[in-house]
């Protein structure tokens, strides 16, 4: 029997719903997953991100604490994961941490991302060599640092009898187009996930989520709110593209509301969550009229959510990656940790005809435990 070649996969998303550490095994070349551990991140620490987020505030020294702050989360979220699995660090070859994103601007005329948990106090927390700062490198080769798990996906999903599209929904939504007898693998951000539905009802209802979409089902969505949400130029803006909630957040909600006041909150959930499932759709459908779609992230646990996407896609068998053996909820976690191992590996990580990159290459640098 083979030695167990573990690495850990640390990712936190644009909801900032928790910390996911997931333990990984690469030494059949497949990564068989072991365990996985969610870290919730305390209301102090999360109400300072949401504060760091909005893109018109700037204060270093509060990023600077977060960042250690945000560092030793996911040092925790390891360290009760090995405990958990009862794994030695020493038995772990290193941790491939995303960190939080803060800041993702790579349409600048000096295009940037910033994700911040420090690496370093993560190394040391934890005794483990860390791999981090995936996305800079991308960028600095002229592409959107974004979205990287479609080399992932290409690796892990693609086969040859059909076209096959990976949905992650996350705060935003990303797609990776698979297609039949191609080794020619396409994916971007298709616009708002859960960070729109999420936050109306926080704002309303000061709930975290919407469960299974029960309030947008509740409502009816608005066909005219829905139209003016639609002509915003990301949805028809060419791939390669990506974005988040620099874009798509409460302000942009309150400015596309502004001419429909008179809409009921439930109504507005509804259409916001139709905003999601049709800009996915269209998306979709222009790549392939038929195929297979796996989805993956937290909207694969809404079921309002998968049962509209399911009537815009006739065309397509609609269902999660847990048909393909890999958790829904598990998977961005798997990806990090399998980036850490083609870090390892000196092996190129990132896919140029998916971020606009010039060239492939190595992501991310390693800061060690010792």
């Amino acid at each position: 029997m083979s030695k167990p070649e573990y690495y850990i996969g640390l990712m936190s998303g644009t909801s900032m719903d928790g910390v996911d550490a997931v333990l990984v095994d690469f030494a059949s070349g497949y990564p068989k997953f072991i365990g996985a551990y969610t870290q919730s991140i305390p209301t102090h620490l999360l109400k300072g991100l949401q504060q760091l987020c909005q893109p018109d505030r700037d204060e270093i020294n509060r990023m600077g604490q977060l960042d250690r702050s945000v560092g030793l989360l996911f040092a925790q979220a390891v360290n009760q994961l090995l405990t958990q699995e009862n794994i030695s660090p020493n038995d772990v070859i290193a941790i491939g941490s995303h960190g939080q994103t803060v800041r993702h601007m790579p349409n600048l005329d000096m295009g940037f991302t910033l994700q911040i948990g420090d690496a370093n106090t993560i190394a040391v927390e934890t005794g483990i060599d860390v791999i981090a700062d995936f996305r800079r490198k991308d960028i600095a080769l002229g592409g959107q640092g974004a979205p990287l798990v479609p080399a992932f996906h290409q690796q892990i999903f693609t086969q040859s009898a059909a076209n096959r599209v990976i949905l992650n929904i996350g705060g935003i939504a990303n797609i990776t187009y698979l297609p039949a007898n191609a080794n020619e693998v396409l994916g971007f951000d298709t616009g708002p996930g859960n960070n729109l539905i999420d936050a109306f009802i926080q704002q309303v209802q000061q709930k975290p989520y919407d469960k299974d979409g029960e309030w947008a089902d509740s409502g009816t969505s608005h066909p005219a709110l829905l139209a003016h949400m639609l002509s915003h130029s990301y949805f028809s803006q060419p791939y390669p593209k990506s974005t988040g909630r620099e874009l798509f957040n409460l302000t942009w909600l309150e400015r596309q509301l502004a001419e429909f006041n008179h809409i009921k909150d439930a109504d507005i959930q509804s259409t916001l969550l139709d905003l999601t499932c049709h800009t996915i759709a269209n998306d979709v459908n222009s790549l392939s009229k038929t195929g297979e779609i796996y989805v993956c992230g937290g909207g694969a646990l809404n079921k309002a959510l998968m049962r509209r996407l399911a009537k815009l896609l006739p065309g397509y068998q609609l269902s999660t990656t847990s048909a393909l053996g890999i958790d829904p909820q598990w998977v961005e976690g798997i990806a990090f940790a399998w980036l850490a191992m083609r870090h390892e590996h000196n092996l190129p990580a990132n896919l140029p005809a998916v971020t606009g990159a010039s060239r492939e290459t190595i992501l991310g640098a390693k800061f060690k435990a010792k």
